[in-house]
């Protein structure tokens, strides 16, 4: 069933009804004019809340505190700082955390417990809390902060990545709307990224940790720019129900609804963040089909969107196709060369494992625009994945070889 989803122009995190946010420049990144490092994002009431973490075991504090305050299924609302990330300092990084999240709920006059802290930028550096403490008290909240607060949040991003949409169910309509950051050390399986999402619809706990989760596993889990996971990474969703109606659980008659609508909100925001990668000039997709398993259609995608040889020829629009074979034959998915298909934006390359004549020139142009397309029918069952990255370029290089310095 396909549900109709409208995308909400000037779409945000606080599009939801109930929610409030904002941000300010505290003073932990080098300030230029439009500078933001600092917000929050609030519900004026309690809500349900899911969450997904890094899979890398260096976390920052800030991830473990969260954990732990997600797993008791409320939370009402998220401060998030830029510009260091809170990771690898010690114990000093919990008893920051902690204050952080105080201080937010100090300044909304919430239960400390309902407050969570999220930190990203650099690592090794302990956060200057002096900074913080006296820029909480800046953020003024307000139904058009989210825009702010997708801006606070970025490091080396180059664009905010923000968008809501409205769906309808059970006579109701509902908004689900979040901003996101990301745009370097990111791979599959959770990306150095943070992605905070808000809905007004009434959602059951374990139905909304279970959505967001198979959610996160098709779009966030699925992007690649270069190959390293951090540790701060986090998908934070809230629900906070001011929208009314019967609760959406699991079986319900809304369940593919809401399901959907978040699927299309992960999937647009992780884009985003592939799309912006450092130094990137091509968003990459790349599909495959006829796979044996889902498992299978995955690792094949996420192996050929991460292989630094594909993301090299495409910043230089080459057609070695070569690369992309090879990295779907180490991926560990079921294949059999002799039926594999290769399509390079909608050009087919190979078929029944062998190549086919093609114009070159033609498909050189087709590499040349801003988003290349890759397709690999394996011809073995019905499963298929996509997985998102971008190109590789010589600014990638150039940026991080001087990140610190």
């Amino acid at each position: 069933m396909s549900v109709e989803l409208k995308w909400l122009a000037e779409g945000t995190i606080t599009s939801a009804k109930g929610f409030l946010a904002g941000a300010t420049y505290a003073g932990i990144r080098t300030y230029t004019e439009d500078k933001l490092d600092l917000g929050i994002v609030y519900s004026k009431t309690p809500c349900r809340v899911a969450g997904t973490f890094t899979t890398n075991k260096v976390k920052s504090p800030c991830v473990v505190l969260n954990q732990q305050r997600v797993a008791s299924g409320r939370a009402q609302a998220i401060i998030i700082n830029s510009g260091i990330a809170n990771a690898c300092v010690g114990d000093q990084g919990m008893t920051d955390a902690l204050e952080m999240a105080a201080l937010a709920a100090r300044y909304l006059n919430l239960d400390p417990e309902l407050a969570l802290a999220c930190s990203t930028g650099l690592i090794g550096v302990e956060l200057p809390m002096a900074l913080i403490r006296s820029g909480v008290p800046k953020v003024e909240l307000t139904t058009e902060g989210g825009h702010a607060l997708a801006r606070a949040i970025r490091t080396t991003d180059l664009i905010s990545k923000e968008v809501a949409v409205s769906f309808d169910a059970g006579g109701k309509s509902y908004v689900l709307g979040g901003v996101a950051k990301g745009s370097g050390m990111v791979h599959p399986n959770m990306a150095t990224m943070l992605a905070f999402l808000t809905t007004d619809a009434p959602v059951e706990q374990g139905f909304l940790q279970e959505a967001l989760s198979k959610s996160v596993d098709s779009s966030f889990n699925m992007i690649s720019v270069d190959g390293d996971t951090s540790c701060s990474d986090s998908v934070i969703l809230l629900a906070n129900g001011a929208a009314g109606g019967d609760a959406i659980t699991t079986g319900g008659a809304a369940e593919e609804t809401f399901q959907q609508a978040l699927d299309e909100v992960c999937i647009t925001l992780a884009k985003e963040i592939a799309r912006d990668g450092e130094g990137a000039s091509k968003l990459i997709q790349v599909t495959v089909d006829g796979a044996l398993s889902k498992s299978d259609a995955r690792v094949a995608a996420k192996s050929v969107v991460s292989s630094t040889l594909v993301k090299s020829a495409i910043h230089g629009a080459d057609p070695n196709w070569g690369r992309i074979m090879i990295a779907l034959g180490y991926s560990g998915a079921e294949l059999d060369e002799s039926r594999v298909a290769l399509y390079i934006s909608d050009v087919c390359i190979m078929e029944e494992g062998r190549p086919i004549p093609y114009f070159k020139d033609a498909v050189v142009l087709t590499m040349s625009g801003p988003e290349v397309s890759l397709r690999l029918d394996l011809n073995l069952g019905n499963a298929s994945a996509t997985a998102w990255g971008c190109d590789l370029s010589e600014e990638y290089v150039t940026f991080n070889s001087a990140y610190t310095t």
